[in-house]
């Protein structure tokens, strides 16, 4: 997991600690939102992945008023994905408010899935990621 931290910092140039936090975040949401077999299995298979949810893996919103500028990126996200899963709204709220710009939230999911693949294989990402509503507008 350290591995795919060090991509993720390196290349958006972001804090170790935001890049934990947020890849804790998505592989929460995955593990949420995903089928119970496929997901156990993706997950046993991502060295650290579990440990990484336990302590990162909550995607409650953040407090933040009438919503502002963030609030119209997470409804013109919404509105991308058809209005659909309110959780992928939270996760990208939150990782918003940790002073994420949407481009880098793109760029940490599409990472923390390319990862995934390296260490579980195209096909298990795949049977996880193929049945969440609303994933594809991170990747």
């Amino acid at each position: 997991m350290q591995e795919l931290i060090q991509r993720i910092t390196t290349s958006l140039g972001i804090d170790e600690e935001i890049a934990n936090k947020a890849v804790g975040m998505i592989l929460g949401y995955i593990q949420n939102a995903g089928e119970d077999s496929a997901v156990a299995n993706l997950i046993d298979q991502i060295p650290g992945a579990a440990d990484m949810i336990s302590q990162f893996g909550s995607a409650e919103p953040a407090e933040s008023g009438d919503g502002g500028l963030m609030g119209m990126a997470m409804g013109a996200l919404s509105s991308v994905t058809g209005g659909g899963d309110d959780g992928i709204m939270a996760v990208g709220q939150r990782l918003l408010s940790e002073g994420l710009d949407m481009g880098q939230v793109k760029n940490i999911a599409s990472e923390t899935i390319g990862y995934a693949k390296e260490q579980a294989g195209e096909d298990a990402v795949e049977a996880v990621t193929s049945k969440i509503p609303g994933l594809s507008a991170f990747l």
